[in-house]
């Protein structure tokens, strides 16, 4: 087997093992995937300053999240039928993340269930909801989530509309695969993929098959899903899930500073700079662009994320020195995923931690809670953040390591 080096070689892998369909599914946006592309992209645009002779000992990527101590500042975002890139797969991923220390979040729409999910992990998971026109089946959800006894709730606010992908549209996506005999040839060269299906039970969606009424089947699940996903959610309905959930909230899918500040209002945790990895409206910004604003404008109230893009220890570098206090990652470890199962997974959190530990190393600083806009060259300019930079951040010294302070 070839060595896996970065978060690539994974991507390579998982394409040679994952059913065209469901690789696809993963590695697509909407339309033109303009935005798609602008995620990652837009990471590169971003320099970063090397530092040199500085201590560099005793170096520490610890962090926390809405007052969860993390391994580094990265959580498993929520992924749709992450349990079709490999069998069982939200199991295995959330096993790989409670062993290597950040946390996982299992998506409504995940193939293994809640209770499945429970049944196999220790720590607390987070559950990601979508609010559907169904009031009775959400707050059901929401009450299966306090009894797995899920750490936080993730909303996504980004999804009452469902946004056009086309490889999805030209693939037929579902799951199970159709029997076409397209899928049937696709699935033959994908042996592994094949035998691990064959191994498990778990190929429909678990959080609502058998859990609605009337929903019993994929051919009923579809249409189901067709008309339940609601165009009507707004910020009452949030309050609303608050007082429900009752435990630590996170908002995904922020992208406007209006948008940021009644997050902040509403009371929750922590929000996410999002555009749904590039999925939902095609030609808006990208995640790491659209950051440093909202940092700015509510930072100090409510925590702030982001995901999108995100390939490697750098980008999570650069999204801690542009304020944000968390990082999620979706395709990064759905590679891993479909590459080598939950060994994956793990490998990905392990490049992405030693990427970002010797990232940080280079730009002169050995906490990631001390690394700030200054690590980067010709940075985001506001005027606000670069007061504080000022103000907070001392030269370096010449054996006490970096010492400049996150901002936000």
């Amino acid at each position: 087997m070839n060595v896996i080096t970065c978060i690539e070689d994974l991507r390579v892998l998982a394409k040679a093992r994952v059913p065209r369909m469901f690789y696809d599914y993963a590695e697509s946006g909407s339309w033109t995937e303009s935005t798609f592309r602008a995620n990652e992209a837009d990471f590169q645009k971003l320099l970063l300053r090397q530092r040199v002779a500085v201590n560099l000992e005793n170096r520490s990527t610890r962090s926390k999240m809405i007052g969860v101590d993390v391994a580094m500042p990265v959580a498993l975002a929520p992924t749709g039928l992450t349990g079709m890139q490999h069998a069982d797969g939200e199991i295995l991923a959330a096993r790989a993340a409670e062993k290597f220390g950040v946390p996982f979040t299992l998506s409504t729409m995940s193939i293994c269930s809640i209770e499945d999910v429970a049944a196999h992990t220790k720590a607390p998971f987070w559950f990601q909801l979508y609010v559907m026109k169904d009031r009775e089946f959400i707050e059901r959800l929401i009450d299966r989530a306090k009894a797995a006894h899920c750490g936080a709730l993730m909303l996504t606010l980004d999804l009452q509309i469902l946004g056009q992908r086309h490889k999805d549209i030209k693939n037929g996506l579902s799951a199970p695969p159709r029997l076409t005999l397209a899928n049937m040839l696709n699935l033959m060269s994908r042996p592994r993929w094949g035998l691990g299906m064959l191994g498990t039970k778990r190929r429909h969606f678990g959080n609502i098959v058998g859990h609605v009424k009337g929903v019993e089947d994929m051919s009923s699940l579809g249409a189901w899903t067709a008309e339940q996903f609601d165009p009507r959610l707004n910020w009452s309905d949030v309050e609303w899930i608050k007082k429900r959930w009752g435990g630590k909230l996170i908002l995904k899918g922020i992208l406007d500073v209006e948008d940021a500040r009644h997050a902040a209002d509403c009371g929750a945790d922590a929000l996410v700079v999002s555009n749904h990895g590039g999925r939902q409206l095609d030609g808006a910004p990208s995640s790491i662009s659209a950051l440093p604003a909202i940092v700015d404008a509510v930072g100090p109230r409510i925590e702030v994320w982001m995901d999108g893009g995100i390939r490697s220890g750098q980008d999570v570098l650069k999204a801690v020195a542009l304020g944000a206090r968390g990082t999620l990652i979706g395709r990064a470890f759905l590679y891993g995923l479909g590459a080598l199962g939950e060994a994956g997974v793990t490998k990905c959190l392990q490049i992405i931690q030693r990427e970002l530990d010797l990232t940080m190393a280079f730009c002169g600083h050995t906490d990631i809670g001390r690394v700030g806009p200054s690590i980067l060259l010709d940075p985001p300019r506001n005027p606000n953040r670069e007061l504080v930079e000022l103000a907070r951040a001392p030269a370096l010294g010449s054996s006490g390591g970096a010492r400049s302070v996150a901002v936000g």
